[in-house]
């Protein structure tokens, strides 16, 4: 899929103002504060708010843990406790009243007391995973190091998703059917990376002299017999010209001075053959023949005879002609495919030996395919693996096929290898160079590093902010780094599950593969010119752009977009704007007959502000069964009069509300059958707003912040492979910090993530 490429000049230079900038991080609290601000400011909101309910002796007690200390060891109730308070969903509306400067510096504090620790004096960067290539980081390798596009690893096993993401190192397994299918890749993509000369031909006839041409006039029994001047022929059908062996099985009757002589005519050649013995004898005669039809004649020619002293004749009795194809010559070099000529540089010749050729070849090739430097041991028994095939009669190319192979199903190609961390105070130690190569490329291209990022790793320049920063702008800009826009934001906003999703035909007839194929193309295009234009990442809650073609503008009912091709249009004046308002989004997020505000505010609530809702209770009715009844939105308020309901149905449905304009498949209305569309709703923290560009609003400016390190805490765990901890918090506090410093641009987003503790270092495997 191709999406903008905008000119370099506006991310290289904002890349460049990072080295100007020095971030000046949050103020870290010791333990000694934090049970101060424990004590002095959060205890008094608990019991106020809280202890009412979940006091000392109730089925969840807050009122237990009497210290920052105890919090911070019961870190998960008190997460579960945050994300409701964050929510707004606590304290509940029969509850005390609490205001919304109450509930920020509420959720403040619940923040550092929950989630304290010493960015300073512990630093974690968490445990390190021997973590496997998934299908698309595999194929996107498999291209890079060989130029062969291997598709077939769309038909590996489906990675496991876990954090949202199929590249968590903790959940991608090595099913025994898998290794199998590397194996069976190995091969055809060394077949295809490497041309061979195809086995020589094989030619080969026999046939009984009694079957020759004009045998029948000497035949007799199981042979033939040429008594005096006689011609007997050969004729057949020769596919390629070659030197052939011609063996004739004869005998001759002895008489006179000389031996049975017979004549061999193929065309102008003739050899005159002396048969010697009495007895049958195998004579082998080489002959030259061009393809196409040939005629071989054998003739007696010496017939001697004196009554009742000697008759010399000869005898015939098997024919069998055999050859095979010349070595076929050495392909042009301008036939052979890029990726032979990537891989096989060089060739054995009079002053490069072919084991000499073969450490030339497979040195650069296991360096790269192992993302690191190779030792001599390392390269000397792919050299001997290579050796051994050549010895069994196999040629240069076919001996670096097998090599090749061995390479493709070596854990150093198929798992990204890290070495144990240094043992050190801290518990962590920094990922060596050309480990830091390798997740910077499989973050921002998911494939191997290139050449240049290397080169860069063996002069350990990647931890030196300039050549860094220049370094993620060009690979941002690269065409590889579609692999972020379609891996990343096709998991993060949920756009796979597209292609799964069907709309009811009757009640939806525009909804087709072609729309659905157009709608996902303009989400990953928006998505990646906020990336490649290095723009705010809140542009992606209210842009006031998107792209599309003339078939997706008729689909949103818009004038004057032409083509097939993808274009930027302005929405000015439009209810649209951001994510929240394209197709792909608002279908994904819809039943198969209706809207769902409930999807849709839970989409809201994990995709973009990180608070999801906890699980439903069992036994909830669904909304068309049972006794609920009315408009949706009456449905819906008579779903929240169960209390287990209530809770997470006054967040999730107020912002499901807001999108009630766009149908299932993301078309504009004002009607919902007959009746008007409600777009209003009041969110648990008393925040009204009138439809979805109150909505976008509030997102953007009041929520902002939550929304952007929500897409902070998305992207880093999609680029450490890992998911987040309580320990994380300092990473992302340092990521916001440099955000809030740089307006929240994208490629402030990449470099943070990159220059963060988690991706930069390494903790300990237990």
């Amino acid at each position: 899929m191709h999406f903008l490429h905008p000119p370099r000049t506006l991310l290289r230079l904002t890349l460049s103002t990072l080295c100007v900038f020095a971030w000046s991080g949050p103020l870290l609290a010791d333990q000694a504060t934090t049970e101060s601000v424990y004590s002095d400011s959060l205890l008094p909101l608990l019991r106020t708010y809280c202890f009412d309910c979940h006091d000392s002796g109730s089925d969840l007690s807050l009122e237990d843990d009497d210290s920052a200390t105890k919090i911070a060891g019961n870190r998960k109730l008190w997460q579960r406790a945050f994300a409701q308070v964050q929510l707004g969903t606590m304290p509940p509306e029969d509850g005390e009243t609490m205001a919304a400067a109450v509930r920020m510096r509420m959720v403040d504090m619940l923040d550092q007391v929950t989630n304290s620790v010493d960015c300073i004096q512990a630093p974690n960067a968490g445990k390190v995973v021997l973590r496997r290539l998934n299908r698309t980081e595999y194929r996107n390798t498999i291209r890079d190091l060989t130029g062969v596009d291997y598709q077939p690893a769309d038909n590996f096993p489906g990675d496991d998703v876990g954090y949202g993401f199929d590249n968590i190192g903790d959940v991608l397994s090595l099913p025994p059917i898998l290794l199998e299918k590397y194996l069976d890749a190995a091969e055809v993509i060394s077949g295809q990376a490497i041309l061979t000369p195809l086995p020589p031909q094989i030619f080969e006839t026999e046939l009984a002299a009694v079957s020759l041409v004009d045998a029948r006039k000497y035949g007799r029994g199981d042979h033939l017999t040429l008594s005096s001047q006689g011609t007997v022929a050969l004729e057949v059908e020769i596919p390629f010209q070659a030197t052939y062996d011609l063996t004739v099985s004869a005998s001759g009757d002895q008489g006179g001075d000389e031996p049975v002589k017979m004549e061999v005519v193929v065309g102008k050649s003739k050899q005159i053959v002396d048969v010697k013995n009495k007895q049958m004898e195998p004579i082998t005669i080489p002959v030259r023949l061009d393809r196409g039809k040939r005629r071989i004649e054998f003739s007696f020619i010496n017939d001697y005879y004196l009554a009742g002293k000697a008759d010399r004749n000869l005898h015939l009795y098997h024919v069998h002609l055999v050859g095979t194809e010349p070595a076929a010559k050495r392909v042009k070099e301008s036939n052979l495919p890029a990726s032979h000529r990537k891989i096989i540089f060089v060739t054995p010749s009079d002053t490069c030996s072919e084991d000499q050729a073969t450490q030339q070849v497979l040195e650069p090739l296991t360096r790269r395919a192992f993302r690191r430097p190779v030792n001599p041991q390392e390269i000397g028994r792919l050299a001997r693996l290579a050796a051994s095939v050549r010895a069994d009669g196999a040629t240069f190319e076919e001996s670096i096929q097998v090599a090749l192979q061995a390479i493709l199903v070596s854990p150093h190609f198929l798992f990204k290898v890290e070495s144990p961390p240094e043992k050190s105070g801290s518990g962590q130690s920094p990922v060596n160079p050309y480990e830091l190569a390798t997740r910077i490329s499989y973050f921002l291209w998911s494939s191997m590093p290139d050449d240049e990022l290397l080169q860069m790793a063996s002069k350990d320049q990647l931890r030196d902010r300039e050549p860094l920063l220049r370094k993620v702008g060009d690979m941002i800009l690269d065409p590889r780094s579609n692999a972020l826009i379609e891996n990343f934001a096709g998991q993060w906003l949920q756009l796979r599950t597209l292609q799964n999703v069907e709309p009811d035909g009757d009640q939806f007839p525009l909804f087709d593969d072609h729309i659905r194929q157009l709608m996902q193309t303009e989400t990953l295009t928006f998505f990646a010119s906020v990336m490649r234009d290095n723009r705010p990442v809140t542009d992606l809650l209210d842009a006031n752009f998107t792209y599309v073609n003339e078939d997706l503008a008729k689909f949103y009912g818009f004038d004057k977009v032409l083509g097939a091709d993808f274009r930027k249009v302005s929405l000015e004046g439009t209810p649209r704007g951001g994510l929240l308002t394209q197709a792909s989004i608002l279908t994904v997020t819809s039943n198969p007959t209706r809207t769902s505000p409930v999807k849709r505010g839970k989409w809201i609530l994990e995709n973009l502000l990180n608070t999801p809702p906890p699980p439903p209770p069992p036994n909830v009715p669904e909304l068309e069964k049972g006794i609920l009844s009315g408009t949706l939105r009456e449905r819906l308020e008579e779903h929240r009069a169960n209390p287990a309901c209530a809770a997470c149905h006054n967040m999730m449905d107020p912002l499901g509300f807001a999108l009630e304009h766009f149908d299932a498949i993301g078309r504009y209305r004002n009607l919902d059958g007959e009746q008007p569309i409600d777009a209003s709703g009041k969110l648990p923290d008393g925040t009204e707003f009138s439809g979805i560009e109150d909505l976008r609003r509030i997102l953007s400016q009041q929520r902002g912040d939550q929304f952007v390190r929500c897409l902070a805490e998305k992207m880093l765990i999609y680029a450490i492979g890992r998911g987040t901890e309580y320990y994380d918090k300092c990473a992302l506090d340092e990521i916001m910090g440099d955000l809030r410093q740089n307006d929240y641009r994208f490629a402030d987003l990449v470099s943070s993530i990159i220059e963060s503790e988690p991706f930069q270092s390494q903790g300990s495997r237990e």
